[in-house]
This record gives structure tokens, sequence and C-alpha cells, in this order.
């Protein structure tokens, strides 16, 4: 399980959302995939972000598919509950926390909206099998993954990023792992300061 925690990296998340807007506006069924979520603040994150930029209207469009090897068997009761401790939460900005968590039943815990917590479905998955969840996807986010793979694995799963995205979806990696050279012609990348790249 990868390190992650609430709003991390939030400049990327911002700037993939702003690409993102325009590519899915009008669409019925907008597919996002969180592969690696861990236990789902990434994806929540996302998920957040894109409620607070399109309206609740438009955001109900929103699937989020958010996956893990999980060898815990946690992650998955944990992202369907939506139900984080309070700790884990401080570095949320207060407007957006009093918006989206409501205390839960357990102490000094908070549970996300169940506006967000409905678009958000966990499965277990090993990127490793090299079998794609779906296609269709319009975002296909993998971070603090791919640095545990070797690359060729990296290139493989890559691959299977690539078939999965819907024409002209977009992929958004860790800030450490460039785009290796030999897949240069499958992306575009779409913007200097941050690992988002439009499929070709």
């Amino acid at each position: 399980m990868a390190f992650t925690f609430f709003f991390r990296d939030l400049h990327t998340i911002e700037l993939t959302v702003k690409h993102l807007l325009p590519f899915i506006s009008g669409r019925n069924k907008v597919k996002i995939w969180d592969a690696g979520c861990a236990m789902g603040p990434e994806p929540y994150t996302i998920a957040i972000v894109l409620a607070e930029n399109m309206g609740r209207f438009a955001f109900r469009n929103i699937v989020f598919d958010a996956t893990d090897i999980d060898e815990s068997d946690t992650f998955g009761k944990i992202v369907t509950e939506g139900i984080y401790p309070e700790d884990e939460l401080k570095r949320i900005p207060a407007d957006i926390f009093s918006k989206y968590f409501a205390p839960a039943e357990k102490p000094e815990h908070f549970i996300i909206d169940e506006t967000v917590r409905s678009r958000m479905q966990f499965r277990k998955h090993d990127l490793l099998s090299f079998q794609s969840i779906g296609e269709d996807y319009s975002l296909i986010v993998c971070k603090n993954v791919l640095l545990h793979f070797s690359p060729d694995q990296r290139i493989e799963v890559i691959k299977l990023f690539h078939q999965s995205l819907a024409p002209g979806g977009y992929f958004m990696s860790e800030q450490t792992q460039k785009l290796p050279d030999e897949l240069a012609h499958l992306f575009t990348k779409v913007a200097d300061d941050a690992q988002l790249y439009k499929k070709i």
C-alpha cells in the first residue's frame, strides 16, 4: 500500500479537472479509474474537486472505479463506507470539510457526503495481471504505484491504460514517473508541470 492522504498533490488534481471538464461536458456517463486507490483518499479528493467544479446535477454522471490489489482485504470496506478518522482529514480546507464531511457514529470519525460516496465503487484488481477492468474511461489515475514495477512492467501497464481510455481520454501519474520513451506515440503531454497525458 502506498502512503497517501486527502488533498495530496492538489495542483495536479486541479489541473487534471480543468482539462477533463471540457472533454466530459454533455456526457451521460463519465467513467474514471483510480488504479491503486489504497484506502480511498485520492479518488475521493478527485471526486470532491469534480463536484465543486461540475455542480451536483452533472456530477451524478460520474462513476469511479477505485481498484487496488488490497492484500490486507480491508480497503474495500473503508472506500465503500467512506468513513475516516479525524486525524486523516486535517489537511482538507475547512470550507470543503464542512461541506462534504459529517460526524460518523464512530467517535472522532467522519463520513463523506452520500452524493460523493455513491459515485465510488471499489473492486480488487492486480495491475500485473495486465487485464483491464473496463473501457471508455475519460480519466485513469495511477500514482505511487508504477514506481514499484520494473521498467517492462510499467510499459505494459501503461499500454493497458491506453487501451482502456476513451479516445482523447486522460492519464495522470505521479510527478516522478515520466512516460517511457517507448510509449511516446500513444500520448500527448498536456502540462509542463504535471504528469498529465492525453490519449492519441
